[in-house]
């Protein structure tokens, strides 16, 4: 008769063998031999009552990144939560946002927070910014298949990079494939608007106060032509999770820090519903004998792009579209 209390008997996991796993194996691969149901899984049924997440948004400045996403999650037509919370942190230096099926993509983020844990502990140190991106590829691609069911999880990561000094973007396709991105990135629903609102806003010289701007305002723009994106809502004080990480590490702004830029976002549409026509642009002016280097300006609502404004002495005085 066999001892049930033995590693590796009938109906127990074989703890010795898990923990004889490879180095390189990361804590999903060690839940997998111990517990495997305690890995996020849905069984297949109605997708349709499922909660999804939307509109997620990104964008880099010199000193960092900041990621954005609204509260709003949908079940089919309806909505299913109004304060559901879709941006984490990954670790100190590193944010994930979600979009897709909300459930699954939360437990995903759970355990990758757990993964950069498991990796800093037994390595004594922390995941490259290339790193951390591979391992959340290699999770989604485990997700294959009930990606294919219609449970996708799509996520959007970002960060500081210790190594290069400079804040990156990475998105994903369901299978798992990892794309690098440059300036600014948005998944989700609304996805399309608030990429067409950043096209507009976003120039690489933008400070941290200005890309929050930025990420309200697409949210905002998305909200406004996609019913499962939701907008800042003043009414019930629920506003978009809105998270900087720079060299310092990992920082979300305060609901009431996210309500005042928001509020000054909905002033600003009260005068011009579609928003602004362009946000700060940088002007980049020739350089050289006689010449001084670009200065950064904002374009007001009336100039518009009609490059008007003042220009640096010697200039050529010219107009600058983006």
């Amino acid at each position: 008769m066999t001892d049930p209390s033995v590693s590796g008997s009938p109906g127990r996991p074989d703890t010795a063998a898990a923990f004889r796993l490879p180095r390189s194996a990361g804590f999903g691969d060690l839940l997998a031999h111990l517990d495997p149901a305690r890995l996020p899984v849905v069984p297949p049924g109605a997708v349709e009552t499922i909660p999804h997440g939307t509109t997620i948004v990104a964008l880099t400045f010199p000193d960092g990144v900041v990621m954005a996403g609204d509260r709003r999650a949908t079940a089919g037509p309806t909505i299913a939560h109004r304060a559901i919370e879709k941006v984490f942190p990954g670790d100190d230096h590193s944010v994930v946002g979600i979009a897709g099926t909300a459930g699954l993509a939360i437990e995903l983020v759970r355990l990758f927070q757990v993964e950069l844990q498991h990796y800093e502990k037994i390595e004594g140190l922390q995941l490259s910014l290339d790193g951390k991106a591979n391992r959340l590829s290699q999770m989604i691609r485990n997700n294959l298949g009930l990606a294919i069911q219609g449970l996708a999880v799509v996520p959007l990561f970002a960060g500081w990079d210790l190594d290069a000094g400079r804040g990156r973007i990475f998105s994903y396709d369901v299978t798992g494939g990892r794309y690098e991105e440059t300036g600014f990135s948005t998944i989700g629903s609304g996805s399309v608007f608030a990429r067409g609102s950043l096209k507009k806003l976003y120039s690489p010289g933008l400070d941290e106060a200005d890309c929050v701007t930025a990420v309200l305002e697409a949210l905002v723009d998305a909200a406004d032509d996609d019913s499962a994106t939701g907008g800042p809502d003043t009414f019930r004080g629920i506003y978009p999770v809105v998270s900087v990480v720079t060299a310092s590490g990992y920082r979300r702004l305060g609901d009431e820090e996210v309500a005042a830029a928001s509020a000054r976002v909905l002033d600003g549409r009260r005068a011009r519903p579609d928003g602004p026509p362009a946000g700060p642009a940088v002007r980049v002016e020739p350089t050289g004998p006689g010449t001084q280097q670009g200065t950064t300006e904002q374009l007001t609502t009336e100039q518009g792009r009609t490059g008007e404004g003042r220009t640096g002495e010697g200039s050529t005085g010219e107009g600058v579209d983006r």
